[in-house]
């Protein structure tokens, strides 16, 4: 099977500004523990498995890392907008999780306990302010981080990354599913293009 998977993507997690995950440091929180809890909602824009259709669905993934990522052990779960058709919720669950290869199969080696998969309502949206709201489990809300010149901050050729340069800034709101529950601190945001046909360490920026 083949697949790809474009759009734009916005997480938020535990950790103190800024998050190590992406140099595969050791997360902190401001309360000094070394664990990241994460949620990171994407907007498929276009998108395929084979012959399913993945244009206009959002998901989610949450996250629990219990030390730096390649350490292992992740704990994850999935979140499919209600909107979305049981086709396209299967073709998104094979993709996430690994089974069909590229950048995700690669991650899935750090997997260790897939957490389930999930329905609700899931919403994505732009502008100064990007908000991901996913109905009775997750409210984030974005805000970059600037430098001198008023520009967005970005980290760049990261070791870990769902894109090849991204935003990173500050998330407020509040999360709790999966019996993941975390309060917001740092924050991420990009588009991103994932495939089956991705280069060997695309995932991870190798």
């Amino acid at each position: 099977m083949t697949w790809s998977i474009a759009g734009n993507y916005l997480a938020g997690c535990s950790c103190a500004v800024v998050c190590g995950c992406a140099m595969d440091a050791k997360p902190h929180d401001p309360q000094g523990r070394e664990e990241c809890f994460g949620c990171i909602g994407f907007h498929v824009s276009e998108g395929n498995l084979d012959d399913v259709d993945l244009s206009g669905v959002d998901f989610a993934l949450y996250n629990h890392f219990p030390s730096n990522l390649t350490s292992g052990n992740w704990k994850i779960g999935v979140v499919v907008d209600d909107k979305a058709s049981d086709t396209q919720v299967e073709a998104l669950e094979r993709i996430v999780s690994g089974r069909e290869g590229g950048a995700f199969g690669e991650l899935s080696q750090f997997f260790g306990e897939y957490l389930g998969l999930e329905r609700a309502s899931v919403s994505l949206s732009d502008g100064e302010k990007p908000r991901l709201d996913i109905d009775g489990r997750t409210q984030l809300e974005f805000e970059a981080l600037r430098g001198p010149d008023g520009g967005p901050t970005t980290v760049k050729n990261a070791m870990f990354g769902f894109a090849p340069e991204f935003t990173i800034g500050t998330t407020s709101g509040n999360s709790q599913a999966f019996g993941l529950s975390f309060e917001p601190a740092y924050g991420e945001r990009s588009e991103y293009t994932f495939s089956s046909q991705q280069p060997e360490g695309a995932a991870t920026g190798r």
